[in-house]
């Protein structure tokens, strides 16, 4: 089962901040700060970032890209 399937299963095909918060195993409020920076991690994580109305989602399938790249950290 690739990344992508597994996240598409647990989580559905957005997440939430939380839910990626979860996955990259840090707190909400800490992935909330690092997303905001203009730090490498800010940057590439944004590509994976979606908006829908107020509230901020990510796209489950960015999001396995990105960790299959490694870059998670």
């Amino acid at each position: 089962m690739e990344t992508k399937d597994i996240l598409i299963q647990r989580y559905g095909v957005l997440l939430s901040l939380s839910d990626l918060a979860e996955v990259l195993q840090r707190s909400p409020g800490g992935l909330r700060i690092g997303l905001s920076g203009n730090t490498e991690f800010a940057v590439t994580w944004r590509t994976a970032k979606r908006k829908i109305g107020r509230r901020l989602y990510f796209s489950a399938t960015d999001v396995a890209r990105l960790i299959d790249a490694g870059l998670s950290r």
